[in-house]
């Protein structure tokens, strides 16, 4: 067989990585990159980041992959740079500037802007996004010229706060509800200010519980001598569920699929909180659970031994 042909195997890589993603790389990029480094079979990304931002970009490797939804789901936090009187086709510094405007505002009216911004609001998906159209992204459309009518979708602005100004750039923190696109609340802002805006820097600094602090580079990570070291173990995602350790018998039977009854006569500690919970024997995670009524406990995903 000619070399060409061998192909290196993969390894079973169990993890997750808080990657510090640089500008000007795709998510699905970084991932690639990584999943390289660290010659893994499996792996995923918990959201895309916009090329042109940088920051917190969660990779799952092997079973972490299995939970990778709940970051998809979760709120995120953003710091972002707001250029003032200057609109861009695409809402940031990757498009082409299709308007100038004079900038006169005064902190009365930026905070004025942004209190119009917090909490529930509608948003209207801008057409340089991934989002589907019969099919086609609606960056594909945008690309051909072509602008299709879309509809507001429901976000929330958890936070909106001012962080500093000086003329023309606007600095602001944000923690929103998935799907929100921080360039149009950008571009929106703008437009309540009168004189418009873009994006012109995204930085993104939490997912979910997951906060900046132990973020890797792809410099860090090719350069280091064992990277699998770096990676958070797969209970990193879960982090704000509450816990449940079961005793040997109640892990089996778990790990089966049964429904556990956890009343005061199986001595297991119980969380008062019903819902989503981590699932624990011996120090190992098993995966998660449903704690319901009268202590129930069901399965939900289940992590696969593996083998020291």
């Amino acid at each position: 067989m000619s070399h060409a042909r061998l192909k290196k195997a993969r390894d079973l890589v169990d993890g997750v990585l808080l990657l510090d993603k640089p500008v000007g790389l795709s998510s699905n990029d970084a991932l690639i990159k990584a999943k390289r480094v660290l010659n893994a079979k499996k792996a995923g990304h918990t959201g895309t980041l916009d090329p042109f931002a940088t920051g917190l970009l969660p990779l799952c490797f092997g079973e972490a992959t299995k939970f990778s939804q709940d970051l998809l789901e979760a709120d995120k936090t953003y710091e972002a740079t707001v250029n003032l009187g200057i609109m861009t086709s695409t809402g940031d510094t990757e498009g082409t500037v299709i308007e100038a405007r004079e900038v006169d505002v005064t902190l009365e009216q930026i905070e004025a802007a942004l209190a119009r911004f917090r909490g529930p609001i509608l948003q209207v998906p801008p057409m340089y996004s991934a989002l589907k159209r019969d099919g086609k992204a609606l960056y594909e459309y945008a690309r051909e010229g072509i602008t299709l009518e879309r509809e507001a979708r429901p976000v929330t602005i958890h936070g909106l706060e001012f962080v500093a100004y000086e003329a023309p750039l606007l600095k602001i923190r944000v923690t929103c509800s998935k799907g929100t696109y921080v360039r149009v609340l950008g571009e929106d802002i703008g437009a309540a200010l009168g004189c418009g805006a873009h994006l012109s820097s995204l930085r993104r600094t939490g997912v979910g519980a997951l906060r900046t602090e132990h973020m890797i580079t792809l410099e860090e990570l090719q350069a280091h001598p064992d990277p699998l070291s770096l990676l958070a173990p797969v209970d990193a995602l879960l982090s704000s569920f509450p816990r449940i350790d079961l005793t040997g018998e109640l892990a089996k039977r778990f790990l089966h699929g049964q429904r556990l009854a956890l009343g005061k006569e199986s001595a297991i500690a119980v969380p008062e909180q019903q819902g989503r919970v981590r699932v624990y024997h011996d120090g190992q995670l098993l995966g998660t659970g449903l704690l319901g009524d009268y202590a129930i406990l069901a399965p939900e995903r289940l992590v696969a031994a593996r083998a020291a």
